[in-house]
């Protein structure tokens, strides 16, 4: 993983905001002597970070190494140790909460997205990110999706043209909101035009829209719909989005959609569930 500028920021900004030349209580049991700590899974896992928690203890203290059993995207079980550190006690406290509450969310997302990945094998289609991400972590975030075995949408606003109902009602109908956006974007970017209703579908392909959103459709009103683009032209990029939960993958993945969009793999994702021992022996 590239530890970039922006994600260097993200490190200092929390470790400051977690005061950590301050450590009352860790100052009050241990000294610089050198001690080994552990990551310790505590639940079945989609490892992410690793490179990010060497990141963080560099910031720390440079003297603390680490090892890592695992890379990014290796499946974990409950109860594996698969990484270890060695360096002074105090400075291995003083970056645990924040190196873990980088990898805990990041193996969050890896993992949930890797439990949607796994249940679209063997079909063509794929399933991507969104942007709604947590404020600040979007490079972490979607990181984390292509971990897990996902995708990614757009990376932010400058990434493709989108047309959405308010583009759509400003511009007074489909074609003319088409036009509009093909005529200030560059080239370089397709156009994605978002379908909730029937009536947009044929005025979309007729505007020349090189991605079709079906949003918030019913399975059935998809078939439809797919039918309906693919007698038009099979080079149409189809993708669903809204409403997208894992219980409607099944249902979902064989009826000819290219891509699937979820906010969930971002959006409310709850953190793994991961640990750091110090061996006190």
């Amino acid at each position: 993983m590239y530890i970039s500028p922006h994600i260097r920021r993200l490190i200092d900004l929390a470790l400051d905001e977690d005061d950590i030349g301050f450590d009352v209580t860790s100052v009050a049991f241990f000294s610089e002597v050198d001690k080994t700590a552990q990551l310790l899974a505590k639940e079945d896992l989609v490892v992410c970070g690793v490179d990010l928690v060497q990141a963080v203890f560099d910031r720390v203290d440079p003297k603390i190494r680490w090892q890592f059993d695992v890379s990014d995207g290796a499946k974990v079980k409950s109860g594996t140790v698969f990484g270890r550190a060695t360096g002074p006690a105090l400075s291995l406290l003083r970056g645990e909460r924040v190196a873990l509450n980088f990898m805990q969310r990041m193996t969050g997302v890896s993992t949930q997205t890797n439990r949607f990945a796994v249940l679209l094998q063997g079909s063509k289609t794929k399933i991507v990110d969104t942007r709604k991400t947590l404020p600040g972590w979007r490079e972490l975030d979607k990181y984390a999706v292509r971990t897990g075995g996902g995708g990614n949408h757009r990376f932010s606003l400058s990434g493709g043209v989108m047309v959405k109902d308010n583009h759509i009602f400003a511009a007074g109908s489909v074609k003319k909101a088409v036009e509009k956006a093909r005529n200030s974007a560059p080239h370089t970017l397709k156009i994605e035009v978002e379908v909730d209703r029937w009536s947009q579908l044929d005025p979309a392909l007729e505007a020349g829209a090189d991605i079709i959103m079906l949003d918030n459709m019913t399975t059935a009103e998809m078939k439809k719909a797919i039918e309906h683009i693919r007698d038009f032209s099979d080079r149409i990029i189809i993708e669903a989005s809204g409403n997208i939960t894992i219980e409607r993958l099944p249902e979902l993945k064989n009826i000819g959609l290219d891509i699937i969009s979820s906010g969930a793999l971002t959006h409310s994702v709850r953190a793994c569930d991961i640990s750091m021992k110090l061996d006190l022996s």
